[in-house]
């Protein structure tokens, strides 16, 4: 059997592309339902959200099983054909596949490097498949290990630490100025949408007061009502300007609402305690004569974004550390999957070898009908002495190699010397990416996706359903 994942992402297919896809919650138990009712589908799990819709299955056979939840996939959407899907697909097996999802689930594949929600809706996606027992062995393994991957990304990295969204930016400057947000008050001057953002985080962050100015008044009541905060006239902002820790200003206005001597006003009036300022204003509604004033810090949306950048930066050296760990994750997961092997084949080789031996105890016992039944038992010993040393070797060998490099082409040798090929041989952590992907008329990117129609399932292509 083969671990396989065959999707798309929002970087590999646009928004109109992906919601078209999309499974709403209600539909997943019937979504799951046709998925493994395909034949070769023996696990199936289905993570859909804005920016991906993924299928990871344990299939049978490798070409098929791609060739089946591609099917899946497009008939999700009738209206959308394969000719339209699969431009935008990736598909990945085995070892690749695992490692797709430790990423996925530790946000090394978001949008955002570092989100957190990602690894929420895994675990949805997860229950609902246990829910329905779409998942089973293989998957409850795998899944369970990305989830502890994505833990141990978080706790032994900083890549979720620093803010990489302007309005979450001005919350952890903030901060910086004030240690603890606890008990301090914002003044929140005009309606932009970053600076309603920005609010939100700060309150979240333990602010407690926050008092809204619009020029319309009833719109700044209602605002004031979403942030249980209190709405003031905008004739009075300045005179409000002394009471609040924190200033958001981010209206429309062409002109500086706030200017230096406001500033110096009011930190006159607060006995020069600190006051940050953040000018989200395009173009800027807070004089920059207000910067050399002590105690005051002013912070525009160029400020901003320059700690973005510099966030974004430190985020994917984190990320480069958290790939490491994926790594070895993978290797380790793979040693479990290798050992899989190992039992099935073992248990096939002790059947084969005790059927060789009746067969041929029982030919000798017919033509030696006078033997005493100690001289049965005596030959009956020998036989099975035999089979145990020619075998031994073998299994000793087997188990020894189990998690080892080599240990999946031990298997194969033993499979082929003893002849077992007929008998199940587990599960495969085998070839990582489709057959033949490398080979002739196309090729596949660092990523695993394909990216030429040649290289597309020739399964997919015989089940009726053109997919070039």
């Amino acid at each position: 059997m083969h671990i396989i994942v065959v999707g798309l992402s929002h970087k590999t297919a646009p928004v109109e592309i992906r919601e078209k896809l999309a499974v709403p919650e209600s539909r997943l138990r019937e979504a799951l339902s046709r998925l493994c009712a395909y034949p070769g589908v023996r696990e199936g799990l289905l993570l859909s959200t804005c920016n991906r819709v993924e299928v990871y299955a344990v299939v049978d056979d490798l070409e098929s099983g791609y060739g089946r939840v591609q099917e899946f996939l497009a008939d999700t959407h009738l209206s959308l054909s394969s000719e339209h899907l699969t431009p935008h697909l990736y598909w990945h097996a085995g070892d690749r596949a695992i490692g797709h999802l430790f990423r996925v689930a530790s946000s090394l594949d978001s949008m955002i490097i570092g989100e957190s929600q990602i690894l929420g809706q895994i675990k949805d996606a997860f229950e609902v498949a246990l829910t329905h027992k779409a998942s089973g062995l293989l998957l409850n393994k795998v899944v369970k290990k990305a989830i502890s991957v994505a833990k141990r990304v978080r706790t032994e990295t900083k890549i979720a630490e620093t803010a990489v969204s302007v309005s979450y930016a001005a919350v952890e400057l903030a901060k910086k100025i004030f240690s603890n947000l606890n008990e301090k008050t914002v003044l929140l001057i005009g309606a932009g949408e970053m600076a309603k953002l920005a609010a939100r985080h700060l309150i979240a962050n333990g602010v407690r007061q926050v008092r809204i100015t619009t020029r319309n008044f009833q719109h700044g009541l209602e605002l004031a009502q979403r942030f249980n905060g209190t709405a003031v006239p905008f004739d009075d902002y300045k005179a409000e300007l002394a009471g609040a820790d924190i200033v958001l200003v981010s209206t429309g206005a062409s002109h500086y609402l706030v200017g230096a001597d406001d500033v110096q006003r009011a930190m006159r009036q607060r006995m020069s305690r600190p006051m940050f300022l953040i000018d989200i204003s395009v173009p800027r509604n807070i004089d920059p004569a207000v910067r050399p004033i002590d105690d005051a810090f002013l912070f525009d949306i160029d400020d901003l974004h320059m700690r973005v950048e510099q966030n974004r930066e430190d985020r994917l050296r984190e990320a480069a550390k958290a790939e490491q760990m994926v790594i070895e994750e993978v290797a380790i997961l793979g040693q479990w999957l290798q050992s899989l092997e190992v039992t099935p084949t073992i248990v096939a080789l002790r059947a084969r070898t005790e059927d060789i031996k009746r067969r041929e105890v029982d030919k000798i016992m017919a033509r030696l009908g006078h033997l005493s039944m100690e001289d049965r038992a005596a030959v009956e010993s020998m036989a099975s002495a035999i089979i145990n040393k020619v075998v031994h070797g073998t299994m000793v060998t087997l188990k020894a190699e189990a998690t080892s490099a080599g240990g999946a082409a031990y298997v194969d040798a033993a499979r082929r010397f003893f002849n077992l090929e007929e008998m199940p041989a587990g599960f495969s952590t085998g070839p990582t990416e489709r057959p033949g992907a490398q080979e002739g008329g196309g090729a596949s990117n660092g990523a695993g996706r394909l990216t030429d129609t040649s290289l597309i399932p020739q399964s997919t292509k015989d089940q009726g359903r053109r997919v070039s």
